[in-house]
């Protein structure tokens, strides 16, 4: 009989083994399920250079000018002018609620300057909450709209200083005028640690008492369905609560984060996110049936909701087809919302589309949680 290693042996550990990982799918989903998602997230829909961002143009006389020059940004491909005919309150409303990501503003005497060969001057207001966004949109923003007024006033741009004596651009950089990086971070982990630690914490509720074996106690108590979630997720809502303190307070004396609105409305959007977070975590531990499970479901959703929220990479630079996904993650509405109100001062009007996107995931995820609870251990 060989001691060391045998052949047989082996092989009778090597069956159990592909058995057992059969046998728990959730583990092996995982093995075939993280790396493909990775590939597909980091190969076609992480862009750090966005381009066709919303763009609104405000100009009382639109002359053949201002169309050469608003055409000409628009071929750069980073500009997608979604509102040509706004209004200047109407431009300020959309660059609040994050609906664009420019305002380009145009005088009314613009083409009777370029017609007298004076310098005319536009403003673009760039939304710089996230710095990465405007960047590379801003650096071809000059030169472009230069040389398109040259070629319409059939003057071909002879060398790079002709075109910029051309035209006088005024970009006014909103809400974070230095390209802080931290600004538009520091908010963001808010959601991150919130997202991370809620949704695992209460994903293992109750897993645990299943392994345990604490859950036919659970189940015979006289108590319904709602009031066994209600008592599982609550407490949580304490915890949430000491690491929002602690996170708004770092934010404001160690990192130096402008906060401009108001605080109980922000207040109010940090509990509806939060309450969704305990809920999906509680709904993910009606499918696992242990903890380890659980954590891998949780890592499952954690993955694609940091990629495709807006918090690592710019949402506007992902496809059309990843932002639509994007969209059915908590974390994206919350980081809109955080970031409007630490950041731009928005009041109630402005945030109520995120508003309103966290309670249909707070209702949704509820009326999930309720139909997955199971009254016995079948």
């Amino acid at each position: 009989m060989n001691r060391i290693l045998s052949p047989v042996r082996l092989l009778a550990l090597l069956r159990k083994e592909t058995i057992q990982m059969r046998r728990d799918r959730i583990t092996f989903a995982m093995m075939l399920g993280i790396p493909l998602l990775q590939l597909v997230l980091f190969g076609f829909a992480i862009n750090s250079d966005p381009k066709h961002l919303p763009a609104a143009l405000v100009a009382p006389t639109q002359d053949r000018y201002s169309r050469a020059m608003v055409t000409a940004l628009e071929l750069t491909g980073y500009y997608r002018f979604t509102h040509p005919n706004a209004s200047a309150a109407e431009a300020e409303r959309l660059i609040t609620r994050g609906e664009v990501a420019f305002v380009v503003t145009v005088p009314s005497d613009f083409g009777r300057r370029v017609e007298r060969g004076d310098t005319p001057q536009i403003l673009i207001e760039a939304d710089a909450t996230d710095p990465s966004v405007a960047s590379g949109a801003i650096s071809t923003l000059g030169t472009v709209a230069s040389e398109a007024l040259l070629r319409e006033r059939g003057t071909e741009a002879q060398a790079s200083e002709t075109a910029a004596a051309a035209l006088q651009v005024t970009v006014h950089r909103r809400y974070n005028p230095e390209g802080i990086t931290q600004y538009n971070i520091v908010p963001g982990l808010l959601g991150v640690i919130l997202q991370m630690t809620m949704v695992m914490m209460t994903s293992m509720a109750l897993t645990r008492e299943l392994e345990r074996g604490t859950m036919e106690n659970l189940l015979a108590m006289p108590a319904t369905p709602i009031e066994i979630m209600l008592g599982k997720v609550l407490p949580y809502l304490g915890v949430g609560a000491v690491q929002v303190v602690v996170v708004l307070v770092a934010a404001r004396l160690l990192f130096n984060v402008p906060f401009v609105g108001s605080l109980p409305l922000l207040l109010l959007g940090v509990f509806i996110f939060v309450t969704a977070l305990v809920i999906l975590g509680y709904l993910i531990s009606t499918a696992a049936r242990t903890q380890m499970q659980a954590m891998q479901l949780t890592f499952f959703f954690f993955l694609p909701s940091l990629m495709l929220s807006g918090f690592m990479f710019p949402f506007r630079g992902m496809p059309d087809w990843a932002q639509s996904l994007g969209e059915i993650f908590p974390l994206t509405h919350f980081l809109r919302l955080i970031r409007a109100v630490m950041l731009k001062g928005a009041g109630q009007a402005d945030i109520a589309q995120p508003i309103a996107a966290l309670i249909v995931f707070v209702v949704a995820l509820s009326a999930l949680a309720l139909l997955r609870f199971r009254r016995t251990l079948d």
